[in-house]
């Protein structure tokens, strides 16, 4: 159960688009979770490929944006690899056909 301040953050969040796929990272399914405990916010994401070249970009924005949030003092963006991305199960139906994989 997700609560309204995670839900604002991935609202946020989800403005970000994935340079590459010009798709939004959460719609990808890059967003793994939003942890939000009083003013500290952690987000856990994973990137297309672990050699993503813009990989270091896009956590740079996710943490922008996130500490744009008026009640957000620490932000922190944790990289993780397990699960592995898969777009097939973890992207939203529209990303999937944008994608060309439904």
């Amino acid at each position: 159960m997700s609560t309204l301040q995670e839900d604002l953050v991935l609202e946020t969040v989800r403005t970000i688009l994935d340079p590459e796929l010009g798709i939004s990272i959460v719609d990808l399914g890059l967003i793994y979770g939003v942890e939000v405990n009083n003013a500290d916010v952690t987000v856990r994401m994973t990137l297309t490929s672990p050699a993503c070249p813009v990989g270091p970009v896009i956590q740079a924005q996710v943490h922008q944006a996130v500490k744009k949030l008026p009640w957000a003092k620490e932000v922190k963006v944790e990289l993780v690899w397990s699960p592995r991305w898969d777009p097939r199960t973890m992207a939203t139906e529209d990303a999937r056909m944008e994608l060309g994989i439904i």
